[in-house]
């Protein structure tokens, strides 16, 4: 068989620019709208376009354009301002810290299907993702130490438009993560850190993707990788996709897996909360980890694991 290797390539970048890419793959930009207009002054129409991804955006733009803004004194004010808010914003002492400075291990787990950060990170379908996008934001500017876990869609959930007729139709749209502000979790060995879930037939592997929002880090699994079978591949391919099935394979890769994932990242949450009831399989992996490492009965367990 021959052998295949996979390169991401990424644009270059005037070196008085590189701010950009780092505004980019934090998405405080989200809610801070005046490093959203820099972006859009890059290239308005082209902003427009990629529907307002900076990842693209930035992989998209003309070259003799970037050296135009690497010499515009405005334009380089404006991004050290951008990145001055960012690093202030990232440093500056938060609530949580202030008003629990006990608390310095504390840390909050959010598991849920969806989460709603922005339109160019399409994991969400309405109020339930928009709703976990917010509680991440929130907990940002507060400082509330949270970690969000959830899934990783290559199709996310639909897209509706009309069509001649009048009715209405949808369609699905792959996504390339390494053009969304995203970038894949890996182990001390520069390799994609792994967890696996134990299904009857087989176990299923998954990689961990990471978001910046601001402050808190969002992880996320993806099923879509080559240790699986080319059948076990789609189980994260659509928000709320597929059969019975496919959804409570779903679940237990959020709630079991996501939880492994924490584990695997050396993250130990204090308190776990689940979005609604897509998670509930995280109750169970909890109370097997805990009687794992403390051996404990079911009923000890189950109590010291209960909100």
């Amino acid at each position: 068989m021959p052998k295949t290797q996979v390169l991401h390539i990424k644009p270059r970048l005037p070196e008085n620019l590189e701010g950009l890419r780092t505004l980019a793959m934090n998405l405080r930009w989200t809610w801070d709208f005046r490093t959203a207009e820099l972006f859009e002054f890059l290239d308005p129409k082209l902003w427009a376009r990629v529907r307002h991804n900076p990842v693209v955006l930035l992989g998209s733009m003309d070259q003799r354009r970037l050296e135009k803004l690497a010499s515009d004194r405005n334009f380089l004010k404006r991004l050290k301002e951008a990145e001055t808010r960012l690093q202030d914003y990232l440093g500056d002492e938060t609530w949580f810290q202030r008003t629990y400075p006990q608390s310095t291990s504390a840390k909050f787990a959010y598991f849920s299907a969806e989460f709603g950060i922005h339109e160019c990170v399409p994991f969400y379908s309405g109020g339930l993702g928009v709703l976990a996008g917010d509680h991440l934001k929130s907990a940002s500017d507060l400082g509330v130490p949270l970690v969000g876990v959830g899934l990783a869609y290559h199709q996310g959930y639909f897209r509706q438009y009309l069509n001649a007729d009048g009715w209405q139709q949808e369609a699905y749209l792959d996504r390339d993560f390494y053009n969304l502000p995203m970038t894949l979790v890996k182990d001390e060995h520069g390799q994609p850190l792994k967890v696996e879930v134990e299904f009857p037939e087989k176990n299923i592997v998954c990689y961990i993707w990471k978001l910046a929002v601001g402050r808190i880090e969002l992880f996320l699994l993806d099923t879509n990788v080559p240790e699986n079978d080319i059948s076990d591949r789609p189980i994260t391919r659509r928000l709320y996709g597929g059969n019975k099935e496919t959804r409570i394979r779903q679940e237990m890769i959020l709630g079991i897996g996501g939880f492994r994932a924490l584990k695997a990242m050396g993250i130990e949450p204090t308190v776990c909360h689940m979005n609604e009831g897509h998670a509930a399989f995280l109750g169970m992996e909890r109370v097997r980890q805990t009687r794992k490492d403390l051996g404990l009965e079911y009923e000890a367990a189950q109590q010291m694991t209960s909100a």
